[in-house]
């Protein structure tokens, strides 16, 4: 019997309990999708706002910093490098989890619309070939009609 053991592997970070609550209330805003997720990628810097909740999130990746914002409070704290990582990923699968929807929806639309002009199409080309026929069926019947 063969055993591995990945040396590798990180175990899992225990979260402060500051941390625990960031992370909580940055998942509970990606949680509702009037929450919107800007990302200036070059700048390292991610951004949540929900208007409704009137909160906003800024996680500047590069200097491990996080801002909450809400109508009576505001902190701007510099936490552990693998906690602003493990938030990141969050927020990142959220906003492809978003681009998958709107892309998906793209894709039904395009669909839906390639479907309906092959329909028309064909039914179109139908129609032309029916009057072709009737044609060449009774040509002298359409000749009199058409005097």
């Amino acid at each position: 019997m063969f055993l591995s053991f990945n040396i590798f592997k990180r175990k899992p970070r225990v979260y402060s309990k500051i941390e625990n609550h960031i992370y909580g209330i940055i998942i509970e805003l990606l949680k509702v999708s009037s929450t919107d997720i800007n990302v200036d990628e070059l700048g390292g810097k991610y951004y949540l706002s929900n208007e409704e909740q009137h909160f906003k999130v800024t996680i500047l990746s590069n200097d491990y910093v996080i801002r909450l914002t809400n109508t009576r409070d505001s902190v701007a704290e510099k936490y552990d490098k693998v906690f602003v990582e493990d938030v990141l990923r969050a927020v990142k699968e959220e906003k492809h989890r978003r681009m998958e929807l709107v892309y998906d929806s793209i894709n039904n639309s395009i669909e839906k619309m390639a479907e309906r002009l092959h329909n028309a199409l064909i039914e179109s080309n139908e129609l032309e070939s029916q009057k072709i026929r009737h044609l060449q069926s009774n040509p002298i019947e359409d000749k009199i009609a058409n005097s």
